[in-house]
């Protein structure tokens, strides 16, 4: 390990505190985890990332592929392919938690500087709007369903917006409480929801035909190497939305873990989650055609799984929506000191939920998600780029104490640069970001001019990461990084200048150090 010199020393033992009661409102924000508070395992991370993604959002992005007209193994192949590929880039975002002590969006602060890390508070509330929204329209869709078969109760706009307060409210008291009552959310929805869907086997035995395939006239863009790869992308969206969350979790791992079990709590736990994909891919054909596929699938559901579908759609959009809301609560309470966790978890939440609303009265459901998950994938996949880079050329030194420095309210340190910005990251995410959407293809909201150039294949994914990488390495070598960041080993591949870390000191004009001035004077 590493003290905030950046010096190794041999880990001593710490004597872990008892893992705090589920009903215990969570106190600790984005400040450093003190060693004996770490209480979670890299089996923790791979529980609540399946769980967090073995859900009826999850299966409705697993319909797409059957959406965009492909057969039931071409989208099954697709699924595979997106997967893959979304946790390839997601794997070492697990390894700055354990490092830092504090989510991703401020251990970015390395590589962003301590003001530009609000990058990932961005992204991370782009995600959370997203996925939360998914959850819970998906979940009260499902329910909403159920309710009009087995009770005989007429579908309304006023039904809809009942049912999905109820699951808001639901996940947003859930991540009120915090991390430990999320964490039970997510190990029941990883036994009870890989039940359920595996039960879809008996449900649709008979049904289900593997040799569907609607033919080549059915493929939305037109021909199949431009549907495929489309298809697989909007799969890649999901592990790639934990990009900017899984922080939020493996912060509470010591730091002595072994890197490869958290690479392997990623790659495992997302694998899982081709259950609900394959499981969306699967009843999808059965569904074919219809324009609201939970719906339809209820009535096409036996009546007792119809009803188990209920509870599939419940758990699930409670995993999920935590998930999702839980790291942007804690990150927004860092970025406007003026809130807590659960003030700022509460307002974003009453956000996203008129978003929902909006969205599903105004707007065509499957092009807002299409949207959103091609934004995610243009903009989240640079910037996961750029932090793994950046780990591995400061081979996993970082100054914990000095990432903290924005939400004190302090101004200096290690990750200072300039004016609080690093601009080498700053500068490829930009870039990066704005390829990616000029080569992005996903209607009727996100067309870029250039879509055609790959010959209808959407190479948003590829800009984005071929761009970051070689704007971010370009940088470091054009514009070495000052020497103390690197720590006492030095930097791995690229040229280091010698500079003095700038002191650190409270910087009374910003709003984090008021709210610290009157919380001690409140106490005293």
């Amino acid at each position: 390990m590493s003290d905030n010199n950046g010096v190794h020393h041999t880990a001593p033992a710490v004597e872990l505190n008892a893992r705090p009661k589920i009903t215990e409102v969570e106190t600790l924000g984005v400040d450093t985890i003190p060693d004996a508070d770490r209480t979670s395992t890299w089996l923790d991370l791979l529980r609540i990332q399946f769980g967090g993604a073995n859900t009826f959002a999850t299966v409705l992005l697993g319909t797409f592929p059957i959406v965009l007209g492909l057969s039931f193994w071409q989208a099954a192949l697709a699924t595979i392919c997106g997967v893959l590929v979304g946790t390839f880039f997601l794997m070492p975002m697990g390894l700055f938690g354990p490092k830092t002590g504090t989510n991703n969006a401020v251990s970015s602060a390395a590589f962003f500087g301590v003001r530009g890390r609000v990058v990932g508070s961005f992204l991370s509330l782009l995600t959370a709007i997203a996925f939360y929204s998914i959850s819970v329209w998906v979940s009260g869709d499902a329910l909403v369903g159920a309710l009009t078969r087995l009770g005989g109760i007429t579908d309304s706009i006023g039904l809809r917006t009942l049912v999905y307060g109820v699951i808001g409210v639901i996940v947003i008291v859930v991540v009120v409480y915090g991390y430990q009552f999320m964490l039970l959310v997510n190990k029941t929805a990883v036994i009870a929801n890989t039940i359920l869907i595996l039960l879809a086997i008996v449900a649709f035995n008979g049904v289900f035909d593997s040799s569907y395939n609607p033919g080549p006239a059915a493929f939305a863009l037109g021909s199949f190497w431009p549907t495929f790869v489309a298809a697989a992308l909007i799969v890649a969206s999901n592990p790639i939305s934990f990009g900017a969350f899984l922080g939020d979790w493996s912060r509470y791992i010591p730091r002595t873990t072994p890197t490869r079990k958290i690479l392997g709590a990623t790659l495992i736990g997302q694998s899982l989650t081709l259950i609900p994909f394959l499981f969306g891919v699967a009843t999808a054909t059965i569904v074919a055609g219809e324009s609201d596929y939970v719906v339809a699938l209820i009535q096409a559901s036996p009546i007792w799984y119809a009803v188990l579908l209920m509870g599939v759609a419940f758990i699930g959009g409670l995993s999920t929506g935590t998930t999702s809301l839980y790291g942007t609560g804690l990150d927004f309470s860092s970025v406007f000191p003026r809130f807590t966790r659960a003030q700022a978890t509460i307002g974003i939440g009453i956000v996203a939920f008129l978003f929902i609303l909006t969205g599903r009265i105004f707007f065509d459901l499957l092009g807002a998600v299409n949207a959103f998950v091609g934004a995610i994938i243009v903009t989240t996949t640079p910037w996961m780029v750029i932090m793994a880079i950046g780990y591995i050329v400061r081979r996993g030194n970082f100054r914990p104490r000095d990432l903290q420095v924005f939400n004190r309210g302090e101004i200096g340190g290690a990750y200072w640069f300039n004016n609080g910005v690093n601009w080498r990251g700053m500068v490829a995410w930009i870039g990066a970001a704005t390829l990616g959407l000029l080569f992005a293809n996903y209607p009727p909201i996100i067309v870029g001019p250039f879509i055609n150039l790959g010959g209808g294949v959407d190479l948003s994914l590829a800009i984005a990461v071929i761009s970051a990488a070689v704007l971010y390495l370009g940088a470091l070598w054009i514009f070495p990084e000052p020497r103390f960041v690197f720590g006492d080993q030095g930097a791995r591949g690229v040229p280091t200048r010698e500079s003095t870390i700038p002191a650190i000191e409270t910087d009374h004009s910003s709003t984090a150090a008021k709210v610290a001035a009157r919380r001690v004077g409140a106490a005293t």
